[in-house]
């Protein structure tokens, strides 16, 4: 196995002798795991509808189900962080892999719905934990020069795990039926937390001489210490979640709109998908060197700009080059909320306040396809497709007046003052 990276309690005493960090030393132990959970949960999820209406449900119940795995993340972030506290990075990564592969055990050897829709609920809480632990892991472990990178391929690996799952999970649900899909999910959630155990404990740095060990954290003390950067970028935050989550509904929606063939709205997703996946590091990159709002204010920028084009196209080509905007923007802007959180988040007590950052991204997440379903019934999908690309341009904004106005390590001052 790599040796472990240095972490920012030591990287500083040991910059004189230990050869310069490098992503790729830690790339297996690191991103092993993310593409591993990503694969599996992107094997379940198409598959989840399909499972619950075999066991009885109902379109809509079958669609609550599936929502069941986004309520369990959402409600567990605060939870997760006191996971994550009493056990520590390495064991949450492990227990969230075999908690997820018990809750899709659980949907694949039931035959009862109300079974069913805990093991989803089991699922969701298991990504909190994951998500969480992955990145107050990373936060630590990775010099703050390479932050971004980390944090946005770490996002980039998820994201290819999820795109790869459901194409092992169609070719396993061909020739064996649904349930290999859950198969394909528990290995490879399984091997992620396997994976995760080898991952090298993190060190936490002594307290200097003379001075008394920080008073422990709590959730309350964190929201009062830190509730200038929830009231201002925490709402940033939101704003991109609540357009990010939308987009994955925008594309197919407006296609169907259009009268494609499913077969074409299913390519135009994919390519979106596709070119989101080709520019997570180099995005990281220029957060690094050049800072973060030189990424996430254009990320929203784009991503506003095509939604709001969306309603004036008319056919395949024009919807395309909007789809594949859509993708650009969010491709740029892969790890943008994870690397703001860890710029903002103190060492004592990080995992509280990644716990409530988290908390904010959820909620964004589920209010943002609430406000266009709402928007497209009552007056239009045009309509909410416009509203969304408002809600990016705002999201640009916030994020454009409460980032840090410096460059190179975009992060370091903001990091050292929440230290």
């Amino acid at each position: 196995m790599s040796s472990p990276p240095a972490t920012p309690a030591t990287s500083a005493s040991s910059s004189a002798s230990s050869p310069p960090f490098s992503l790729w030393r830690i790339a297996v132990p690191a991103f092993g795991p993310s593409l591993l959970f990503g694969l599996g949960e992107g094997a379940i999820l198409p598959i989840v509808p399909l499972t619950a209406r075999d066991l009885g449900a109902s379109v809509s119940m079958a669609a609550l189900v599936v929502a069941l795995i986004g309520i369990g993340s959402l409600l567990n972030n605060i939870p997760a962080s006191l996971i994550t506290i009493r056990w520590g990075e390495r064991w949450a990564i492990v227990v969230a892999g075999l908690w997820s592969g018990l809750g899709m055990a659980l949907c694949v050897w039931t035959s009862h719905f109300s079974l069913f829709a805990v093991g989803c609920f089991m699922v969701g809480m298991s990504q909190a934990v994951y998500n969480l632990a992955r990145q107050s892991y990373m936060t630590e472990a990775v010099p703050i020069e390479y932050r971004a990178r980390a944090l946005s391929t770490l996002g980039g690996v998820m994201r290819i795990g999820m795109f790869i799952g459901p194409f092992l999970a169609a070719g396993a649900v061909h020739a064996f039926g649904l349930s290999a899909a859950y198969v394909i999910g528990i290995v490879a959630v399984v091997g992620a937390a396997v994976m995760g155990a080898r991952i090298p404990d993190l060190v936490a740095p002594p307290v200097p001489h003379g001075q008394a060990a920080p008073a422990s954290t709590t959730i309350v003390s964190t929201l009062r210490d830190h509730r200038r950067v929830f009231l201002t970028l925490g709402i940033g935050v939101v704003l991109v979640s609540a357009v990010r989550a939308s987009r994955q509904a925008v594309i197919p929606l407006w296609a169907d709109h259009l009268a494609l063939a499913p077969s074409v709205a299913s390519l135009i997703y994919g390519m979106a998908g596709g070119i989101d996946m080709l520019v997570f590091y180099p995005a990281g990159k220029v957060m690094d060197q050049k800072g973060r709002r030189w990424v996430a204010v254009p990320s929203m920028l784009i991503m506003g700009l095509a939604m709001l084009l969306m309603p004036l196209t008319t056919g395949t080509l024009t919807l395309l080059f909007t789809a594949l905007a859509i993708g650009f923007g969010n491709g740029i802007g892969s790890g943008m909320i994870m690397t703001l959180g860890a710029d903002h988040s103190p060492r004592h007590g990080r995992a509280h306040f990644l716990g409530v950052w988290r908390l904010m991204s959820d909620i964004g997440s589920s209010c943002g396809p609430a406000l266009l379903s709402f928007l497209a019934a009552s007056l239009s999908l045009a309509s909410g497709i416009a509203v969304t690309g408002l809600i990016a341009f705002a999201a640009a904004g916030t994020l454009a007046y409460w980032i840090p106005r410096h460059g190179g390590a975009g992060g370091r001052a903001a990091s050292r003052a929440a230290r």
